[in-house]
């Protein structure tokens, strides 16, 4: 089963995305995001589409418009990730088949965008939240459904998220920051992949 984990690659450029790429999925990371304010974003979603659509998830973050899910479904990606919670944006998503992501901060926006058809509620940034706040807003949510963290979250605290009932991360400058080679890239994706398998492990067993 893929690691509930998205890499976000927040200003990668073009020429280097599809080295990125491959290091991630070499350590376990399958499901890779390009946020749409990094250069030349959807070349760079095309190019890993191309090249690894076959064993990876690849798609968009920091999706504002339904004019970008087109063109992200244009350029390959299956995933579109949002900051914030925009009914049609979802519905757009789901009108050409991609997986809707958008983000949320409160109950009012958890069911606002489920009953829009979102597949996953990013909750971001989930500092502000916290394990606690996720819990709470859990208990009211529909059985299922999925939580991803984004912001504030790493390693460190990959268990106590877990154990509050998360489903997933999304990482961004744990893994990647702009201009950062291939080979620190890999480094940081395996770190965070033990640290992640670690915390899985802890909390099926406790």
């Amino acid at each position: 089963m893929p690691r509930e984990i998205i890499a976000i690659l927040r200003g990668v450029r073009p020429h280097e995305v599809e080295a990125i790429g491959a290091v991630l999925i070499e350590s376990g990371i399958s499901t890779i995001e390009v946020p749409l304010n990094s250069p030349d974003p959807f070349d760079s979603i095309s190019r890993l589409a191309r090249a690894y659509a076959d064993v990876a998830s690849i798609g968009a973050g920091t999706v504002l418009s339904k004019e970008d899910v087109t063109r992200v479904a244009d350029a390959g990606g299956r995933l579109i990730v949002s900051p914030d919670t925009m009914p049609e944006v979802i519905a757009a998503t789901k009108a050409l088949g991609l997986g809707s992501y958008p983000g949320v901060l409160t109950p009012t926006e958890c069911f606002c965008a489920l009953r829009n058809g979102a597949d996953g509620l990013k909750f971001f940034p989930s500092n502000l939240v916290g394990p606690d706040g996720l819990k709470a807003v859990s208990a009211v949510l529909p059985a299922g459904t999925r939580t991803y963290a984004v912001g504030g979250v790493g390693q460190g605290n990959f268990q106590t998220w877990l154990e509050a009932g998360v489903t997933g991360f999304g990482i961004g400058s744990g893994i990647y920051k702009a201009g950062m080679t291939a080979d620190t890239a890999r480094q940081n994706a395996r770190d965070i992949v033990v640290a992640y398998d670690r915390a899985v492990d802890l909390v099926g067993h406790s």
